[in-house]
């Protein structure tokens, strides 16, 4: 058999000689590219069922048919196999077709199945199609699907070997189901007769085949492809960088994918140099890829305008974007095999109120226009052991299925964004599991068999681990605070980030896809405090003069007062700083403006806050 054989196959013709009963599990709905052989041409695409119906006959099996519980046995590629195998077990046929039921020790089907496995006259071989829609639960089974399952592992047990003119062949039993567990665990667990053997989706060399070999010119409408391909048998270095780069973006995706891809080449009259569009054209519904489209000179003075935004986070704005440039250079991927992976994963940590939600939205503004791109997630809202069911959708059956998942609808609806995942330590472990996936392969399926893809996503997760500590009472206590410098303030953060997947998760997996992209946010400082005060206060002004016309000023006094108070509330960040702004300023202003009918065209200044009473209130004159 020429070609190249897949691992399972390889499998399959090891233990076909040994094991009278093989289970076939996982990407069975598939098709595939057969390797090839005297029976059948290297390169044709078939189904599972006619794969394995030439990969018999090559091997020597002179009884080949499948049976499923609605068509009974049968063989659609051959048909005298299925007239050859109702003589051989004495039955009737109809329509090419032998009827048989398959529940009960006295059922048609599994009797069948026996007396072709316990002959030795001719070998063969019985696929047991769809054998997941056998019975109602392998959990819960009726006395005659027991007693079905019972009959076929008697014949497993009485099973003979037949001479062929190819060598010895054991008949055998194979049984296609989507996953194992659909049939029940005591016909296969400890059972010495069975193997069990996983199909996966096409492996790179598969896929290398079907781009670049015979099937290539399929890919392209004939005009396009006649006038286009002499140009690259000159220069086949640059066609065969295009065939690589679409292998390297259809890892995971199967050859029913991989057919899809193919049709949907040759409908829209995509060219060749072109040819990896039509991969974000499957996935997303677009040709041209905004991450292509991306401004570079614009990213040239992104530093300067993150630190407009967040103010003393000079490390973190740099290794932020230190991985964006990563992406937008296409660098990400480098270092693996993979490139369906996230564009980029950031793990943003530190107190709280320093800039970390700030920067991720910054970034969505910076990347795709609108800091709506940013896509929020509380993850104190996923700490269930469901909330899997609320992100990625609940299965069939289940309450808000037809809902779909927040995370998997949020990607579908947008896949070019950046997702934020707050607190990321507050969700259950079966979401991280979730996120191992997704950070693994950039894809997930939800709820509704739906592939959803992250490939074209940054995920930033946040936490504050490390700046606290739960002690033997149960209480929380701050054990990174303010006092320290920042190169301390970064080691005791990723210590306690260390500490907590690794010891109090027990997860280390999920750190190691994480990487070094670790982002440790400092404390605000008191010099910084006067920074993200005057920026705010710029805020109020022009938001003031744009909405009502009003003129706003602020007197030296008072600022000096606000800033007074806000140094002596850091502990909360930014977010402290703006609190003050609020209790001292803006809602004093409120009720100034209302108590003197100030609603536009007006100057106002504030000249001094008074602080004595519990309630602030504002010192100000009025000009036209």
């Amino acid at each position: 058999m020429g070609g190249f054989i897949p691992k399972w196959q390889k499998e399959l013709e090891i233990f076909d000689k040994i094991k009278p009963i093989i289970i076939l599990e996982g990407n069975v709905l598939d098709k595939y590219q057969y390797p090839g052989d005297e029976n059948m041409q290297s390169g044709s695409i078939l189904r599972l069922a006619e794969y394995l119906h030439f990969f018999f006959k090559s091997a020597g099996y002179q009884d080949i048919v499948f049976y499923d519980s609605i068509r009974g046995f049968y063989n659609n590629s051959e048909e005298h196999y299925t007239q050859d195998f109702a003589q051989l077990i004495h039955a009737n046929i109809s329509n090419n077709r032998i009827c048989a039921d398959f529940k009960g020790r006295n059922a048609a089907a599994a009797n069948f199945v026996r007396d072709a496995i316990v002959q030795n006259e001719r070998a063969a071989v019985v696929i047991m199609d769809f054998a997941s829609r056998y019975i109602t639960s392998p959990d819960n089974m009726e006395q005659s699907e027991v007693d079905s399952f019972t009959v076929l592992m008697q014949a497993s047990l009485e099973g003979k070997d037949v001479k062929t003119q190819k060598g010895v062949l054991k008949n055998l039993v194979v049984f296609v189901v989507n996953k194992v567990n659909d049939i029940p665990a005591w016909f296969y667990l400890e059972n010495p007769n069975v193997k069990i053997i996983t199909l996966r989706t096409p492996e790179k060399e598969e896929r290398e085949i079907l781009v670049k070999g015979d099937n290539f010119p399929t890919f392209f409408a004939n005009d396009i492809y006649m006038d286009e391909f002499g140009y690259y048998q000159e220069n086949p270095g640059e066609l065969s960088k295009i065939q690589d780069r679409f292998v390297a973006l259809t890892e995971k995706f199967s050859f029913t994918e991989l057919n899809g891809l193919r049709r949907l080449c040759k409908n829209e009259r995509i060219h060749i140099k072109d040819l990896c569009d039509v991969v974000d054209l499957y996935k997303y519904g677009i040709k041209e890829n905004p991450w292509n489209k991306l401004n570079i000179s614009e990213l040239k003075t992104a530093e300067d305008d993150f630190r407009a935004r967040v103010k003393g986070q000079d490390y973190a704005i740099i290794k932020t974007l230190d991985i964006i440039k990563r992406a937008v250079t296409g660098m990400s991927g480098v270092q693996t095999a993979s490139h369906g992976k996230p564009k980029g994963v950031l793990f943003f940590a530190g107190p709280t109120g320093t800039g970390k939600t700030e920067t991720a939205k910054t970034l969505a503004e910076k990347l795709f226009g609108d800091e709506k791109c940013c896509i929020r997630f509380d993850m104190s809202e996923y700490g269930q052991s469901h909330s899997d069911q609320k992100l990625l959708g609940a299965p069939p059956g289940y309450v808000g299925y037809e809902a779909g998942g927040q995370l998997t609808n949020a990607v579908k609806n947008n896949p070019f964004s950046i997702l934020l995942f707050d607190e990321i330590e507050k969700a259950h472990p079966s979401i991280l599991d979730k996120f191992l996936q997704i950070l693994e392969d950039g894809r997930m399926t939800d709820g509704q068999g739906n592939t959803v893809y992250f490939s074209e996503t940054i995920i930033i997760f946040t936490s504050n681990l490390g700046i606290y500590q739960t002690t033997a009472a149960g209480e929380r206590k701050q054990v990174v605070t303010s006092d320290l410098g920042y190169d301390e303030v970064q080691r005791k953060v990723r210590e306690g980030i260390e500490h907590y997947f690794k010891l109090g998760l027990g997860r280390p997996e999920i750190l190691n896809r994480i990487g070094e992209n670790i982002v440790v946010f400092d404390f605000i400082r008191e010099d910084v405090a006067g920074e993200i005060l005057k920026s705010q206060m710029n805020r109020i002004c022009c938001n003031l003069r744009v909405d009502k016309n009003i003129y706003f000023v602020l007197s030296d006094t008072a600022q000096q007062k606000l800033l007074e108070k806000a140094v002596g509330n850091l502990d909360n960040g930014a977010r402290g700083i703006g609190n003050i702004v609020e209790s001292m300023l803006v809602n004093p202003l409120s009720r100034y403006m209302f108590d003197n009918e100030i609603f536009s065209d007006k100057e106002i200044t504030v000249n001094d806050i008074d602080t004595s009473e519990r309630i602030a209130k504002l010192i100000c004159s009025v000009g036209d």
